[in-house]
């Protein structure tokens, strides 16, 4: 089995671009945004806010169960695997357990500061309608977060403090603690 990583964190923290800059450090390897998966979806999406309807939690609960699919078939396959997702105060990513119970996963909490993450998605969002849903999706998050770091800590997660870190560093970062080239 390849090594597996899931990375999670409040919108706009740098996890697809994590992932995806950690997979290719990798001769092999395979880069799982959720939200692709998600994004898959042609009709009836629904997206996350501050009201989570029971047609959301099912489409999270099928993209995670796919995404640990295929993080188990290519990583049988000898691939190195990231997955990109978002960190849900409602599940707290109870849908990946199949995948946590495996041998060489690693549980990856991409964690800046709330105004760092919000700088970002100002960044990244511009001006547009985007950038108010998305600050209140990080807001959400990290107000379910910030009692939950220590016992994420405790669980086995690696809590990396991106506010001062580039993408390069926060992979090598990743990669020092979980021994991988």
């Amino acid at each position: 089995m390849g090594p597996v990583f899931l990375l999670v964190g409040a919108p706009a923290v740098g996890k697809s671009t994590t992932a995806h800059a950690l997979a290719a450090r990798f001769p092999k390897s395979l880069h799982i945004p959720v939200d692709n998966l998600r994004d898959m979806v042609v009709s009836g999406m629904v997206y996350p806010g501050a009201h989570w309807p029971p047609e959301l939690t099912e489409q999270l609960a099928l993209a995670r169960r796919a995404a640990v699919q295929m993080a188990l078939t290519y990583g049988a396959a000898g691939f190195a695997v990231t997955i990109d997702d978002f960190w849900d105060p409602f599940s707290r990513l109870s849908e990946y357990t199949p995948l946590l119970e495996q041998a060489d996963v690693h549980r990856v909490l991409l964690y800046p500061t709330a105004e760092v993450a919000q700088a970002r998605n100002l960044q990244r969002s511009g001006l547009g309608d985007a950038v108010a849903y998305i600050a209140e999706g990080i807001r959400l998050v990290y107000d379910s977060l910030t009692p939950e770091v220590n016992p994420l800590r405790a669980a086995g997660w690696h809590v990396v403090d991106t506010t001062d870190l580039d993408v390069e560093a926060t992979v090598t970062c990743i990669l020092e603690r979980n021994s991988h080239p």
